[in-house]
């Protein structure tokens, strides 16, 4: 296992440095250094590794979403009023509505197959966002419109709305009915997820407060803070609905609110760490990348993630509609709400899993989006924010 963690490490930092020397996202050369030592290929990942991938990238996950918190103002937040809330579920409807309308067409699935399909597809993917809407934030591009802010809330909330409307879809495939409560349980995890993060870093803030505790003790306990929090949705998240991801993002917010210091030297300290658990997310949902999935996919699946991803863009537009923001702008939201990963890897073969018929097609379409889309979203915002977005 260690020899295993060790070569997570070296394989991460080497693709990753190689794809940084071409000018080309890190993250691009982690996925498919972990395709290489992944069980497809090189299978050089220990086997209690790979089993415990799903919690290794969810841990990396809370690490940059509390980042994001300790980064985000409340009051930047309503600066972008209507839209955020929008840009949390608006998009995923218009790329879930063109998989319904394309994939029948294309690669010949059912009406709800492909809704399952444009469930697991729809979701952007926090992981490549949400650093770089970070960067933007200490860079101050943006942020007089409220733009990376916007988009790092509503990247975080459109995962917890997609992945409820995959377990509709599955359940309809498997003759289940679908419920009111099912969908009442999109809104009403967000609140509660909301109302918890809130209430846990106002805690926490107090903790600080009176305790003097050490930045490094004071990162371990929020981070501790944030892993509970996820224990706590995997355990009882079927009886009380509850978004724990966005939780974790606001308790961040709650204590930049209450305490603005600490946050900063938590943010700097949470910034070093990113730089470790990036390599294991990225180089973990390489190796879940199958290689006969990607044989098995085709011209026709890479048309049709295109095709969708238009729909999509099309969607973020309408967010867009009847605010400041100018056209360079506006084209800056649609390139940066493209990039997929982490939802795609934790999902992309549940149905295969579950023995639907669709499955191997889902899988196929899951792995084609994520190398399509993770290093070129990324490699596109990198390139284009100094363009498109004027420093404040």
């Amino acid at each position: 296992m260690l020899l295993s963690i060790a070569l997570i490490v070296i394989v991460g930092i080497v693709f990753g440095g190689v794809c940084r020397k071409i000018h080309f996202p890190p993250l691009f050369g982690m996925i498919l250094g972990g395709v290489l030592i992944g069980p497809y290929v090189l299978n050089l990942i220990d086997p209690t590794i790979q089993s415990n991938s799903a919690d290794i990238r969810k841990a990396a996950l809370i690490v940059i979403l509390i980042r994001a918190g300790l980064k985000l103002n409340l009051s930047d937040l309503k600066k972008a009023g209507r839209p955020s809330i929008l840009m949390c579920f608006l998009p995923a409807c218009f790329e879930i509505a063109g998989m319904i309308i394309l994939a029948p067409k294309i690669i010949g699935l059912s009406y709800t197959e492909a809704a399952i399909l444009g469930a697991v597809t729809g979701a952007v993917s926090p992981a490549v966002i949400v650093p770089r809407m970070i960067r933007l934030i200490d860079e101050k591009r943006g942020t007089q419109k409220a733009i990376p802010q916007m988009i790092l809330a509503g990247a975080s909330v459109d995962d917890v709305f997609v992945i409820v409307m995959f377990t509709a879809f599955t359940g309809i495939e498997q003759g289940e009915k679908i419920s009111a409560l099912s969908i009442m349980n999109i809104p009403l995890s967000i609140l509660t997820g909301i109302i918890i993060g809130i209430t846990g870093g106002y805690i926490l803030s107090f903790v600080y407060k009176y305790l003097k505790t050490d930045p490094i003790i004071s990162s371990l306990i929020i981070l501790s803070a944030g892993f509970v929090l996820s224990a706590v949705e995997n355990k009882f998240g079927e009886v009380f609905p509850f978004a724990s991801m966005i939780a974790v993002m606001c308790m961040g917010t709650a204590v930049k609110r209450k305490l603005p210091d600490t946050a900063a030297v938590l943010s700097e300290k949470f910034g070093s760490v990113w730089t470790a658990a990036e390599i294991f997310l990225f180089v973990l949902v390489g190796a879940c990348v199958s290689v006969q999935s990607l044989q098995n996919a085709g011209v026709k699946t890479i048309l049709l993630l295109l095709c969708v991803l238009c729909f999509r863009a099309v969607g973020v537009v309408l967010c867009m509609l009847f605010t400041p923001l100018n056209f360079k702008e506006r084209l800056f939201c649609v390139i940066a709400y493209m990039p997929k990963a982490t939802v795609q890897a934790a999902i992309g073969g549940i149905p295969l899993a579950m023995g639907l018929a669709c499955g191997e097609e889902v899988l196929a379409v899951s792995v084609i989006a994520i190398l399509l889309t993770a290093p070129l979203g990324a490699f596109a915002i990198d390139l284009s924010y100094k363009k498109l977005l004027s420093r404040d």
